[in-house]
């Protein structure tokens, strides 16, 4: 599995769809899967984080009211995609409404997994992170 990184801006069209970077359409592979975990950004895995982060929700137990609610939701918001032969994938307008996501969009790579952010609610995340702290100051406690 790939280390993601990068930011790239694009336009959802008006069909939903959404040009995945070429660069990252390599290093997410085929397929991936795109789901809601919050309701800032969608996130997207390449098929091996999203079988790790499956198995660790599976270890959940359902006497856990609260936890297998978001478990619930985090499954029943997941689309597995294909990207069509321009590297375009539909994202539905249930994901898209949950996270505010109506045209231009940012995505970005995290690591061992993508996030797909409204553009004004990127630059709002951007902007609060840049008036409280630097890109580091949390990082120590984790050896960083």
């Amino acid at each position: 599995m790939g280390t993601l990184s990068g930011l790239y801006l694009h336009n959802v069209d008006e069909k939903g769809r959404l040009a995945v970077p070429s660069k990252m359409r390599v290093e997410l592979g085929e397929p991936f899967y795109i789901t809601s975990v919050n309701n800032k950004c969608l996130s997207v895995y390449p098929q091996q984080a999203w079988q790790e982060f499956s198995e660790k929700l599976n270890q959940i137990p359902q006497s856990d009211a609260n936890a297998q609610r978001s478990v619930r939701m985090i499954f029943s918001n997941a689309v597995k995609c294909e990207p069509d032969k321009q590297g375009r994938v539909l994202l539905p307008q249930i994901l898209r409404d949950k996270v505010g996501i109506d045209k231009e969009v940012v995505t970005i790579g995290v690591s061992y997994r993508a996030e797909i952010w409204a553009k004004d609610k990127w630059h709002g995340y951007v902007d609060e992170g840049d008036k409280t702290t630097d890109a580091m100051a949390n990082l120590g406690s984790y050896g960083i």
